[in-house]
């Protein structure tokens, strides 16, 4: 196999950009926000918060809430037929 050169942000110019007026710092709210478990939630990478960040490939999907990891959460989505979860920080997740 190919062995693969550079880190995980590599190739997403147009995913992880986000619009003029939403340029800036993040607001507090989104890093403090809490969810239950069984929340629906949608994973929205803000590029401007680098903790907690999830692999790219799963930017835009839908999920679950399973558990809480410390300041992180714990969300279960499905990639192509296959369960994983992925432990993400509040700043990336959006309520549904």
């Amino acid at each position: 196999m190919v062995k693969r050169i550079g880190t995980a942000r590599r190739k997403t110019r147009q995913k992880l950009s986000i619009p003029k007026r939403e340029r800036g710092r993040i607001a507090i709210r989104r890093i403090l926000s809490t969810f239950n478990v069984g929340d629906k939630i949608a994973l929205k990478i803000d590029p401007s918060f680098r903790k907690g960040q999830y692999f790219p490939r799963f930017h835009g999907l839908a999920g679950e809430v399973k558990s809480q990891r410390g300041a992180c959460y714990e969300v279960e989505i499905t990639d192509i037929n296959k369960k994983k979860r992925v432990i993400v920080h509040p700043a990336h997740l959006k309520r549904l």
